[in-house]
């Protein structure tokens, strides 16, 4: 016979189970099998102790992904611009080692950085603009 408890909201009976999970991060996702207590049907599940190990896994990985696609598309646009790292964070943003930090993954651009340098990379005589200011 199946190990079960009882959910202590729903009052449901919970099967010991693995069911797929989805781990999303910054548009990027992984499905997981999740350990965890689970009803007959769609209700609420319970997770307990390691259950989240392959889930947390996942979103590290994710993680690591992005911060690395974003080191590298951040230098490719600086250099495309023709900028040296203090430059670009005295000019852009963040100050003189912020690009230092962004291109080695030391941490990540928020998503204002990253858009205005969408908008450099699409148009680099924009840069001109701030040059200006």
């Amino acid at each position: 016979m199946a190990e079960t408890r009882i959910h202590p909201e729903t009052g449901e009976t919970l099967r010991r189970d693995t069911r797929p999970f989805t781990v999303e991060y910054r548009g990027r996702c992984r499905t997981v099998a999740l350990p965890g207590w689970y009803p007959a049907g769609d209700g609420d599940a319970l997770h307990a102790g390691s259950d989240r190990e392959a889930a947390d896994a996942a979103l590290a990985e994710l993680k690591a992904e992005v911060r690395t696609a974003n080191a590298a598309y951040v230098a490719s646009v600086r250099k495309k611009l023709g900028l040296s790292q203090r430059r670009a964070g005295d000019l852009i943003g963040g100050g003189p080692r912020a690009f230092q930090k962004y291109e080695s993954g030391e941490i990540e651009p928020s998503e204002a950085m990253l858009n205005l340098l969408r908008l450099l990379d699409n148009d680099p005589s924009r840069l001109s603009e701030l040059q200006a200011a």
